[in-house]
């Protein structure tokens, strides 16, 4: 890939689009913008989307609807713009498959801040202005860590079932197993958790922290219902029950 990243903008207001478009491109992305679902479309078919700043509020489709349709796709990261104060749209959609959002109105500096935050953690998509710090460039080349059968490539940011099929696994999630699986049978509460997830916007609401557990379960356990890996310490917080190896 080029170093040059591409944003795709979905909002119905054009002011906010063209808005946006001028700052990331005088920045140093590559900028494709769309008002509707339609639009989101066309663009996903014939352009390489790195992230995609989506509004959650928007006539007809709704930015739900949308993250959606991107995450059973693909992986490209997803950041809401909301102009919604309650704090259960923003839940719904990070369980939707957001990896993060901005409340309107928003600085754009700070829109900028969060796209570098979550390029960062989407590895290899990584902006040229961030670069992604690696496993090698802190002394460890080809961290693999096993549990139950399972692999997690910390360097190729990958991990895969028993059988070796790929398990998909957002940014966040990603960061989220990383600090389970680097501290198995301890329990961590939900301060814990987004200090080790560092960079994440969970701190405004530590239900955010459930979300992405929720969502993880249902990537690696048998039965997410009743998890034998991230089990729930009540009134503690979680615990990752597996005994982890470096392969």
């Amino acid at each position: 890939m080029t170093d040059q990243l591409h944003v795709l903008i979905v909002d119905d207001e054009p002011r906010i689009r063209n808005m946006l478009r001028r700052y990331l491109v005088e920045e140093g992305f590559k900028v494709s913008d769309a008002g509707d679902g339609a639009g989101v479309r066309t663009v996903l078919a014939r352009e390489v989307i790195h992230l995609v700043l989506l509004d959650l509020m928007m006539p007809g489709e709704d930015g739900l609807s949308l993250a959606r349709y991107i995450r059973q796709r693909s992986e490209i990261p997803i950041i809401m713009l909301t102009g919604k104060s309650d704090l259960i749209d923003r839940v719904v959609g990070l369980e939707t498959g957001a990896d993060d959002y901005i409340p309107k109105p928003f600085e754009l500096r700070e829109v900028l801040a969060r796209i570098r935050t979550v390029m960062r953690r989407a590895g290899p998509r990584a902006a040229p202005a961030a670069p992604v710090p690696t496993p090698a460039a802190s002394g460890n080349a080809s961290e693999v860590l096993v549990f139950e059968g399972w692999r997690l490539d910390v360097l190729r940011r990958e991990l895969r079932r028993q059988t070796g099929d790929l398990v998909p696994l957002t940014a966040g999630e990603f960061e989220l197993l990383c600090a389970f699986v680097r501290h198995p049978n301890r329990v961590l509460n939900r301060d814990q958790l987004i200090d080790l997830v560092k960079g994440r916007e969970w701190a405004a609401y530590d239900r955010g922290v459930d979300t992405q557990v929720m969502r993880l379960r249902k990537k690696i356990e048998a039965d997410p219902s009743n998890p034998g890996l991230i089990k729930t310490v009540r009134g503690s917080g979680y615990v990752f029950a597996a005994a982890v190896t470096v392969d």
